[in-house]
């Protein structure tokens, strides 16, 4: 009777953890097609064409990079349909990293599991590493 009171507690954990990530995965996509489709609507008013001109490059920088560059564009002019294209793009690029995040905060608080824990920090670390190193 004991052993399966654990196993559902285990189940249930584990359920815990496909509903949070699954989450997580769930609004990070759902924002990032949220901003692009409200960019590209907000263009089509705007402009009155579908044709977007698409122009322009993407500096060579990194996600956080990027990220800093639109920030400091949505504070300091006025709100333009690119500018939300971009955050959309920013919100899909930061949603594998906030997965992991939430894995580790699930590994180190829920399941009290160093070992996976320490793995999924490593993970976290390299891609913080890549976050701000390109």
């Amino acid at each position: 009777m004991a052993s399966a009171a654990a196993e559902g507690t285990s189940v249930r954990r584990r359920i815990d953890m496909d509903t949070i990530i699954g989450t997580t995965l769930q609004v990070g996509v759902i924002l990032s097609l949220s901003l692009i489709a409200t960019g590209l609507v907000w263009h089509r008013l705007r402009w009155g064409t579908w044709q977007w001109p698409l122009d322009y490059t993407l500096p060579a920088t990194t996600v956080f990079g990027f990220l800093v560059a639109d920030v400091e564009q949505a504070t300091g002019d006025p709100a333009r349909p690119r500018m939300l294209v971009n955050l959309g793009i920013a919100a899909l690029l930061l949603t594998p990293y906030v997965r992991v995040l939430m894995s580790m905060l699930y590994f180190v608080f829920v399941e009290r599991n160093l070992k996976y824990a320490v793995f999924t920090g490593f993970v976290l670390a390299m891609l913080t590493y890549g976050l701000f190193t390109g």
